[in-house]
């Protein structure tokens, strides 16, 4: 599959192909915020694409990554099954927490949360 245009909770959502490149540098990052500008306002990457070291907050690339997206006035979702990295990380536990509670970056289990949690969000 390739990354690919969806609407879920009536948002335009362009869904990252979960075999697509894997996400290890700012550049990685940029190119699906470059894909998004063909109309999507949400961008979901399943988790499987984002290299070790996002998930590892003392490398700042989680950080960094996130920034590119609210620069851009882009949502960044991160889906999929993150539990080994929470398992390792009170502070990304923290970070999980913190950033479902609001609009601009969100980690999901899977895209039905996703259309949920969109749709409620109206």
């Amino acid at each position: 599959m390739a990354d690919e245009l969806r609407d879920l909770g009536g948002a335009t959502v362009l869904v990252a192909d979960p075999d697509g490149r894997p996400i290890a540098t700012e550049r990685d990052a940029l190119d699906l915020i470059g894909a998004a500008f063909l109309g999507a306002t949400v961008v979901a990457v399943p988790a499987a694409r984002f290299d070790p070291s996002f998930f590892a907050l003392g490398t700042r690339f989680a950080g960094e990554i996130m920034q590119k997206f609210v620069n851009y006035r882009l949502r960044l979702v991160v889906v999929g099954d993150i539990s080994a990295h929470l398992a390792r990380s009170g502070a990304l536990r923290a970070l999980v927490a913190e950033s479902n509670r609001h609009d601009q970056v969100w980690f999901l289990p899977d895209l039905d949360a996703l259309d949920e949690r969109l749709r409620a969000a109206g």
